[in-house]
C-alpha cells in the first residue's frame, strides 16, 4: 500500500468503505446541529469538526495536546462523514 492509497475501514453500518475523520461532537446523536467545518479540501483526505472544535483551535493556536483531548477525532467511514455532513451543517440564511 502506498502513501496515496486511502486508508480503509469496515463500518458496522455501510461495510468496507474509505475513511475520514470526524470529533467527537458529530458522532453523539443529538438533534441539534453542530456546525460542519472541513479542515481539507483533498477528496481523498476527509477531516471535518464542528463550530466549538474550531473556536477551541483557534483559542489554543493550533492542535495542542488540549485542543486533542476536547476534539476527540475519530475514524469514520465516508458514508458516515456524509451522513455527519448533513445532519450538523447549518442552513445558510
Amino acid at each position: 500500500m502506498s502513501n496515496s492509497d486511502p486508508l480503509m475501514l469496515n463500518c458496522g453500518t455501510h461495510g468496507e468503505r474509505k475513511s475520514a475523520v470526524v470529533c467527537k461532537h458529530m458522532r453523539r446523536n443529538e438533534s441539534a446541529p453542530a456546525g460542519f467545518i472541513e479542515n481539507c479540501s483533498d477528496p481523498d483526505d476527509l477531516q471535518a469538526w464542528c463550530y466549538q472544535c474550531e473556536e477551541k483551535f483557534d483559542l489554543e493556536c493550533g492542535m495542542t495536546d488540549a485542543f486533542k483531548s476536547f476534539n476527540d477525532m475519530a475514524l469514520v467511514c465516508i458514508d458516515c462523514y456524509e451522513d455527519a455532513k448533513k445532519r450538523h451543517s447549518l442552513p445558510v440564511n
